[in-house]
C-alpha cells in the first residue's frame, strides 16, 4: 500500500472514530451536559490520530535514523498518553456543585475517556467492538438515567430527609 493509500485510509479511521464520538455527544448535548458533540467528535477523533501515528512516527525514525534497530516501539505508551492528555479535558469538566454539595459532570467526563477508547478501537481495526461500545454507552447513559431517576434518587431523598436534624 502506497503512502498516500495509508494516508486516506487513515483519515477514514479517523473520520469514523469523530462519528462514533459524536454519537456519544450528542447524547451528552441533549442533556445540556458540558461536553457535547463536537467534543467528543474531537476526542475520538484524535485518539484515533495519534495511535495512527504511533507506527508511522517509529517507521519513519528508524527509517532517518541509523535503522530501525535503534528505535523501539511501544503501543502501550501511545495509548497511555492518551488516556493522560484525556484525563485533563476530563478533570477539567468535573466541577463540585456549590449549592447541591456534590461533585457534577462526571459522567460527562467518563463518557469522553470512553470516547478516546473507542478512537484507539477504530484505529486498530476494531471497527465492531468501537461501534458496540458506542451503543453501550448510549444504553448505559439513556437507559440507565431513567433507573437513576425512579429509583435511586428517591431512596437517596428519603435517606437525606430521616438524615436531616430539624433543630440544625
Amino acid at each position: 500500500m502506497s503512502s498516500i493509500e495509508w494516508q486516506i485510509l487513515a483519515l477514514a479511521r479517523v473520520a469514523l472514530a469523530m462519528i462514533l464520538g459524536g454519537m456519544i455527544g450528542v447524547e451528552r448535548e441533549m442533556i445540556g451536559k458540558p461536553a457535547g458533540m463536537r467534543t467528543h467528535m474531537l476526542v475520538g477523533g484524535a485518539s484515533a490520530l495519534f495511535t495512527l501515528l504511533g507506527s508511522v512516527i517509529i517507521n519513519y525514525f528508524g527509517e532517518v535514523t541509523c535503522g530501525a534497530d535503534i528505535i523501539r516501539g511501544d503501543p502501550i505508551r501511545v495509548i497511555q498518553a492518551i488516556v493522560l492528555g484525556i484525563s485533563f479535558i476530563g478533570a477539567g469538566t468535573i466541577m463540585q456543585h456549590p449549592e447541591r454539595r456534590k461533585v457534577i459532570y462526571l459522567t460527562s467526563a467518563a463518557s469522553i475517556l470512553f470516547t478516546a477508547g473507542i478512537g484507539i478501537a477504530v484505529a486498530v481495526d476494531q471497527y465492531m467492538l468501537a461501534v458496540g461500545c458506542v451503543v453501550i454507552v448510549w444504553t448505559v447513559n439513556r437507559g440507565l438515567r431513567y433507573l437513576d431517576k425512579k429509583v435511586i434518587k428517591k431512596r437517596s431523598v428519603h435517606m437525606r430527609s430521616d438524615d436531616i436534624d430539624p433543630q440544625e
